[in-house]
């Protein structure tokens, strides 16, 4: 009979330990969603060197300012796990899950960089900057901390190849590497007139696959079909511009021999030629 009141008793305190463990998990939402940590990049295809039958290397820009691009902007903090992409990326870096490649030379992955060096590409070290007072008008120094400040990266700089695989008989494109532009003023800019620009570092794109892959883009439309970042860039899900192709003369940039509108112009013909090789090859 003792037997039998020990087995009710430690079958009791089971049950209580189960139903608090039930009490104590908690669902934001209407139902338990998939560990999104969890989730791997699509596997691309093996591409032979002998079935390239044409290839173009170009640099574009994807304005964050854009309506389309604003998912990858925001948010500026983390919400419900969600980081912008330059806050992800500048994270995985912190984390030793990314390598960053200093942008200031090249944009061949050549020379690697350490967080520090990161964040002193970003301007972030503790110096004194001249600021107009809104109240009397005159001009004061302002001590500014060093803190990275990625709400300044206005914008990104992508490296892809387009190339036409006769074995599948399709124009494909693979992003090569990923770099933040950073919009700030100068110190002794007081009225803030002129805006710089600066690459602040280059990544590897397909080392922050993984990374990209098990991290969400918020959807407006519908935040049940949230994408990751790896989706977005692989199926175009962006706004952009063409800025530069491999070209003769050292690979300059549009803007190096072109401006205004030419250079707009100049950006469109780049695109329209890659699509309209694939058409030309076929009869109709």
């Amino acid at each position: 009979m003792k037997k039998i009141f020990v087995l009710i008793g430690i079958m009791a305190l089971i049950l209580g330990a189960s139903q608090l463990e039930v009490k104590a998990q908690i669902i934001d939402g209407a139902y338990k969603r998939d560990d999104v940590k969890s989730r791997k990049p699509t596997s691309l295809p093996y591409v032979r060197e002998a079935d390239v039958m044409w290839r173009k290397k170009v640099w574009r820009i994807i304005d964050l300012r854009e309506k389309m691009n604003q998912p990858l902007y925001f948010p500026s903090h983390e919400v419900d796990g969600r980081y912008s992409l330059v806050n992800l990326l500048l994270q995985g870096i912190k984390d030793g899950k990314l390598t960053a490649y200093d942008a200031k030379n090249d944009d061949e992955f050549k020379v690697p960089m350490t967080y520090e060096q990161v964040k002193e590409s970003f301007g972030a070290t503790t110096r004194t900057r001249k600021v107009r007072n809104v109240d009397t008008g005159e001009i004061t120094e302002k001590v500014i901390s060093g803190e990275v400040r990625s709400e300044e990266v206005k914008q990104f700089m992508i490296k892809e190849e387009w190339y036409f695989d006769k074995q599948s008989s399709a124009m494909n494109v693979r992003i090569i590497g990923i770099c933040p532009i950073q919009e700030f003023y100068r110190d002794d800019d007081a009225n803030q007139e002129n805006v710089q620009r600066r690459q602040v570092f280059w990544v590897y794109y397909p080392e922050a696959r993984d990374l990209l892959a098990s991290n969400e883009v918020f959807n407006p439309q519908n935040t049940a079909r949230n994408l990751s970042f790896d989706d977005v860039m692989l199926k175009r899900k962006f706004n952009s511009y063409i800025v530069k192709e491999e070209n003769i003369y050292n690979n300059r940039a549009i803007s190096q021999y072109l401006g205004s509108k030419d250079a707009m112009l100049e950006s469109r013909r780049i695109e329209s030629s890659i699509f309209d090789y694939e058409q030309n090859l076929w009869e109709y």
